[in-house]
């Protein structure tokens, strides 16, 4: 019965371990991150619409 040889499973798992952290590194650096998340308030802003600068007239359909 010939015996298993285990010589280059040390090669095989060090190329496995540092190919994934290579694609996880690869699949991370593609992600924006804020820079300092406790700064951005979760209020809305109030936008101005243009109505709200000038007084309108409503006027009534046509009869």
């Amino acid at each position: 019965m010939p015996q298993l040889d285990t010589s280059t499973w040390l090669i095989n798992i060090l190329s496995m371990l540092f190919t994934l952290l290579v694609i996880f590194q690869l699949k991370t650096l593609t992600h924006q991150y804020p820079y300092n998340p406790q700064l951005t308030s979760l209020k809305q802003k109030k936008q101005k619409t243009p109505w709200e600068m000038k007084w309108t007239k409503t006027y009534l359909p046509l009869s």
